[in-house]
């Protein structure tokens, strides 16, 4: 009898059970129609937890219903509740690729790169062939594994280096070793072969640090090595490591020496973490001292005519497609120093000037402007403090000046040294400041390149950059001596008469844009294009007597475009037509519009310096008020970009920016084309209306090394390559094909339309036969694109005058092929990935 009670009880529990699963997927499903996600959520939750068989079934809904709720509580700044239900999601179903991605995703937007990292790279682990979280962890996996760490781990020369001075180091007595931001841990484990009885290590990216902890444990010293998630200013003794260490070995040096913070870490690790400095000039033990590698460093810069790096930071004209640029406008790149910026901008960029495009030349002699003792506590203190110096260069070749290049070498110990020349094979980039702002570029033979240097906020910068020109008359003293400059007062004198923008830029407004938007206004073909573009598409539209006396050659006049239109609304002034440009960044486009006829252009730029540029522009152009306008301010939500100009007008004209200066195409961009199509009147146009995508099979050993490391070869028998190798991306970016080491082994091939206007001319996958005609090994496939603004006017991105850089898909494996060979690339289009294998 109790046994058929108890029966009875499982029975009347079930039964309940299974009425409250029933009820609550009710609820959930009423939920849903009524948009009450979070709602919809709890049910489905409740409905999980007490029936787990029905995961299978519900669970695309149940995805919909998180994604949904999940965006509720993302645009309600709920941060906590969202991961909540992430978690909450992910104990239900832990190996779901689709929610690990989502939350990945979630986690990129808020700025949390290394957990989002994780949950990409679970997913694609999960699935391998989803596109969405390939996608992902490729994006994320550059911001995480940053691609100098594979060109220098490729390096042989700079770890054979390391590896020499560290073992000098070691057999000299020191025994106890501490790596400071020890990435991969490659340095520490050269500690250890060395003989090394203590090795420290610490690195702040969650990413490398755990990186570091499988690369040690696979070459079997994670007993060794004790490796410190830290940064090394936190590290306390004995909480962190037991006791002083006798060598500090590091490499967080960038392309201009400070800017990783090696003055801060050793300042730290002088007061804190390293033993006393030996004694200078005496004969003792290392063992009972401390000391550094590397030991110092010099650092040499020069003056050089360069038409990339000028064409990437001054604005080269005055007028633009018919456009006056006007005199109250100073454009400058972020780089220089009186831009204005609160923030602390690295005030320099980087290039391997061995490959830039059209080269460079020198102006000057290589001149020492500095050096540092790593080993010197006192003179680490004083770099901070120290009061800028002036430092002058003479010309010894004319041009134009352009930049100071500024490199150095590395001088590991007495015997073992690195150089980052430009002239020398290295991974490393050089460090290059723009000169900008002068009323005069050139120079002559004779002449002299003034400027100022200084050690601040953790940066080496070089600043207020002039050039004195030779009848000036100056002596400048013992060239021996590169600081000393002869007659301080005479000096100042000279510098006082010299003309610098200071004073022209309290008059005017300044606009500080990137370097590839300042590229972009210097891309004559560009504006050209698209002004012969736009002057097609509004004469078909509007064949007005207005339109036809547009400016279309840049013959006209801006005030004969004003007094046309002023003496049209005498008559009946013609309804304008509606341009909409939302191009990434700052553009002219919608002013070039406005030269061209009675139209509304509406600007996308989001930022007030730009917009205020832009009007001092219009107005430079004699525009009526009218004729442009900043879309985002009449949008009550900007992320509703794309929709009417009023409630019963249409575009004309839409521009869209399809390809991204990397030379990937824009994210979305088929998306925002779908919607653009629906706001056209009839005869308005979608510009660019195609896309081809171009290809050539190259072989390329520089683009091996820059993509992976290649075996245990060059990392000196330590087995690195398979853990740094997964953050490794296929596709390359910022690439120049002019100066790109390769052999081309075919002819540029068409690989894939990209209609903006028509999408069932598009395919998301194509098959394309290519013939070798130049035997070699395959290694990578660089692409680039043809823009089809209509069917007369193209944009090519691989073109010497375009502000685009391309990108290549770099082969896991190099394919042997001989002349006369066929491959058959497969070519994919997901979102705004391009993807391209070889079928075998």
């Amino acid at each position: 009898m109790p046994n058929s009670n108890a029966k009875f009880h499982r029975g009347g529990r079930e039964a309940s059970r299974r009425e409250l699963v029933s009820r609550s997927l009710q609820s959930a499903q009423h939920c849903l129609e009524e948009h009450d996600f979070g709602t919809a959520y709890a049910h489905y939750l409740l409905v999980l937890n007490l029936a787990p068989e029905l995961k299978t079934s519900v669970k695309e809904t149940f995805q919909f219903t998180l994604f949904k709720w999940a965006e509720e509580l993302d645009s309600l700044a709920r941060i906590q509740d969202l991961f909540n239900c992430y978690e909450q999601a992910l104990e239900l179903y832990p190996n779901d690729e689709v929610i690990c991605n989502s939350m990945g995703e979630h986690l990129f937007r808020m700025g949390f790169r290394d957990e989002a990292a994780g949950y990409f790279h679970k997913a694609v682990k999960l699935n391998p062939d989803f596109a969405d979280a390939k996608e992902n962890f490729y994006r994320v996996a550059n911001w995480l594994v940053e691609r100098w760490h594979f060109i220098m781990l490729n390096d042989a020369k700079r770890n054979l280096t390391y590896l020499k001075a560290i073992e000098n180091a070691v057999r000299s007595g020191c025994s106890s070793v501490l790596d400071i931001g020890t990435g991969t841990g490659i340095l520490s484990m050269f500690a250890k072969k060395a003989g090394a009885s203590c090795v420290y290590a610490c690195e702040l990216s969650k990413t490398m640090y755990e990186l570091a902890c499988d690369v040690v444990a696979a070459n079997n010293m994670e007993r060794e090595i004790k490796l410190l998630h830290l940064k090394s200013l936190d590290i306390e003794i004995p909480k962190h490591i037991p006791e002083r260490v006798s060598l500090v070995v590091t490499e967080t040096v960038d392309a201009g020496l400070f800017g990783e913070g090696i003055v801060e870490s050793l300042i730290h690790a002088w007061e804190h973490l390293l033993l006393q400095p030996k004694p200078k000039n005496q004969e003792v033990s290392a063992g009972n001292y401390g000391r550094v590698i590397p030991a110092s460093a010099t650092v040499f810069g020069m003056a050089v005519e360069c038409k990339e790096i000028r064409r990437h930071h001054r604005v080269g004209m005055r007028e633009v497609a018919g456009v006056c640029l006007s005199n109250s406008v100073q454009f400058f790149s972020p780089t220089y120093a009186f831009a204005g910026s609160e923030e602390t901008v690295e005030p320099y960029t980087t290039e391997k000037l061995s490959r830039i495009p059209g080269g460079y030349i020198p102006l000057t002699e290589p001149c020492q402007v500095m050096t540092v003792d790593f080993n010197d506590l006192q003179e680490l203190k004083s770099l901070a403090t120290r009061k800028p110096w002036k430092l002058s260069l003479p010309v010894t070749g004319g041009g134009i000046l352009d930049a100071i290049v500024v490199w150095f070498v590395l001088q590991l110990d007495d015997e073992h040294a690195l150089s980052t020349s430009p002239s020398e094979e290295t991974c490393w980039e050089q460090a290059v400041y723009p000169v900008q702002g002068l009323p005069d570029y050139s120079v002559k033979t004779g002449d002299t390149v003034m400027m100022e240097v200084c050690c601040q906020d953790c940066y080496l910068k070089i600043q207020k950059i002039s050039s004195l020109t030779s009848e000036c008359g100056m002596d400048f003293g013992d060239r021996d001596n590169t600081l000393s400059l002869g007659n301080e007062a005479e000096l100042c004198n000279a510098l006082a008469g010299l003309q610098t923008t200071s004073k022209q830029a309290g008059s005017s407004q300044v606009c500080v844009l990137e370097s590839t938007e300042i590229a972009l206004l210097n891309d004559i073909p560009y504006h050209e294009c698209f002004k012969a573009a736009m002057s097609k598409v509004l004469l078909s539209l509007n064949p007005s007597k207005d339109l036809q006396s547009m400016d279309v050659d840049g013959h006209g006049s801006g005030i004969n475009l004003q007094e046309n239109q002023n003496k049209g609304s005498l008559d009946e002034a013609p309804d304008p037509l509606y341009i909409l440009d939302v191009s990434e960044g700052f553009s002219i486009l919608p002013i070039i519009a406005g030269k061209l006829g009675p139209v509304r252009a509406y600007s996308s730029v989001e930022k007030e310096q730009h917009q205020a540029a832009l009007n001092i522009i219009s107005e430079a152009n004699h525009f009526p008020k009218e004729t442009l306008e900043f879309w985002l301010s009449h949008l009550e939500e900007e992320s509703v970009v794309l929709q009417r100009p009023k409630s019963d007008k249409l575009w004309s004209i839409i521009i869209l920016d399809v390809i991204e200066t990397s030379g990937l195409i824009q994210q979305e961009v088929m998306e925002k084309a779908a919607i653009s199509r629906c706001l056209l009147h009839s005869g308005g146009k979608i510009f660019p209306q195609y896309v081809l995508v171009y290809g050539m099979l190259v072989e390329s050993e520089s683009l091996l090394l820059e993509s992976a490391v290649q075996g245990t070869e060059p990392t000196l028998g330590f087995n690195i390559a398979p853990f740094i190798n997964q953050f490794k991306v296929p596709v390359r970016v910022y690439l120049d094909l002019s100066t790109l080491p390769c052999v081309p082994l075919s002819k540029p091939a068409e690989l894939l339309r990209l209609d903006l206007m028509n999408p069932l001319l598009n395919s998301p996958s194509r098959e394309v036969k290519v013939q070798i005609c130049k035997s070699g090994r395959v290694t990578a496939i660089p692409f680039w694109y043809h823009i089809h603004l209509d069917e007369d006017h193209t944009l090519n991105t691989s073109d010497e005058s375009s502000h685009w850089k391309q990108a290549a898909v770099v082969l896991d494996e190099p394919i042997p092929v001989q002349v006369g060979d066929e491959l058959v690339l497969d070519v994919q289009h997901h979102k705004s990935n391009i993807s391209i294998t070889v079928k075998r």
